[in-house]
């Protein structure tokens, strides 16, 4: 299925080299996110009946809008999106980025309408899953409520510890912060932690961390100076992760 937008147009893949795309996943890693490894192949069955199917989001189209009604919880299986906050004054803010294996729209979980807008960063692909049934199968199967918990959980924390990012650091330690999580993602996925390729802009950083974008470029420099990273275009090397680690908790 394809969204309805005249920017759609087929996937393609990337060959960006040596930061490569993001590859697609296969249905183990909806698995591993959303159910436990002691879930039956019954259980995994049941599940697999959610997803109802799969799209594919041009780069630049937007996946949902805010203040649209929420019928899905999304899973990311190819590309990479950010979410955008507007405020009633038209102050717009990136509120996070979600790559594949993970899952995006867990703000409106409740069957209320999105606050944000979910924009593909890349040519995407993603599961829809259809909340109310996700909710009803949860009932049955506590090790899947267990994890949905845990989602909401991390991502409050998520919140939790970017505010106190934005209310006690200064724009280096801010933009170390974000690479050195990217980095861990990006581990976490089998790719390299210390060289990767972005797919959001320098504006979209400085929106997600809170600075002007002339900030982010005097902190790139700032901290290639300290020999923690260098920027080339958006492709980006972490010089020294032990040591970008400890600046990262310095208080």
């Amino acid at each position: 299925m394809l969204i309805n937008t005249e920017q759609t147009r087929p996937l393609t893949p990337f060959f960006a080299r040596p930061y490569p795309s993001i590859k697609a996943l296969d249905q183990s890693a909806i698995h591993d996110l959303f159910l436990s490894s002691k879930c039956s192949d019954e259980d995994r069955e049941r599940f697999d009946e959610l997803i109802i199917h799969k799209v594919r989001i041009a780069k630049g189209a937007d996946l949902y809008h805010a203040g649209g009604s929420s019928q899905y919880l999304y899973f990311v299986r190819v590309g990479s999106f950010k979410t955008i906050l507007v405020s009633e004054q038209g102050h717009s803010l990136v509120t996070g980025f979600a790559m594949s294996g993970e899952p995006i729209g867990l703000e409106a979980i409740t069957g209320e309408r999105h606050v944000c807008t979910a924009s593909a960063l890349e040519d995407s692909e993603v599961n829809l899953i259809s909340y109310h049934r996700l909710e009803r199968l949860a009932r049955d199967l506590p090790l899947l409520q267990l994890s949905l918990n845990r989602m909401l959980s991390r991502e409050i924390i998520r919140s939790q510890n970017m505010l106190i990012t934005l209310g006690h650091c200064n724009a280096e330690k801010r933009l170390a912060i974000f690479v050195l999580d990217l980095s861990r993602r990006f581990a976490l996925r089998g790719y390299s932690a210390q060289c990767f390729h972005l797919r959001m802009s320098r504006e979209d950083i400085a929106s997600s961390i809170g600075v002007r974008s002339e900030t982010i470029c005097r902190a790139i420099a700032r901290l290639r100076d300290l020999r923690l990273m260098t920027f080339e275009g958006r492709n980006v090397e972490i010089m020294d992760l032990p040591l970008l680690e400890t600046f990262c908790q310095r208080s």
